[in-house]
């Protein structure tokens, strides 16, 4: 599953793609220079159940990790996803 990646500096997602179709996209809003609110995931039946949310987490986990950005997750799946995943849990803000 390839995990693309999106920003304008304000708004980005993470995102899966297939026929040039968004089926899968975590979607975010940088809140300052060095914070950034999860806003949205939104996964296609076509991939329910094969970890896609997931994956595009630890992606957009891998990236704040690298930039120094601290998440806060309003997205219901993302903040779940955090409780149950105490090795992503610095990143939080």
């Amino acid at each position: 599953m390839n995990i693309q990646h999106q920003s304008d500096g304000r708004r980005g997602s993470f995102f899966v793609e297939q026929d040039s179709a968004r089926i899968a996209e975590m979607v975010y809003v940088m809140a300052g220079p060095k914070r950034m609110i999860i806003e949205h995931t939104e996964v296609d039946e076509s991939l329910k159940g094969k970890g896609a949310g997931v994956k595009m987490l630890e992606a957009l986990v891998d990236f704040v990790r690298k930039e120094g950005v601290k998440v806060i997750p309003l997205c219901p799946f993302a903040k779940a996803t955090f409780e149950k995943r105490p090795d992503l849990q610095d990143v939080l803000n």
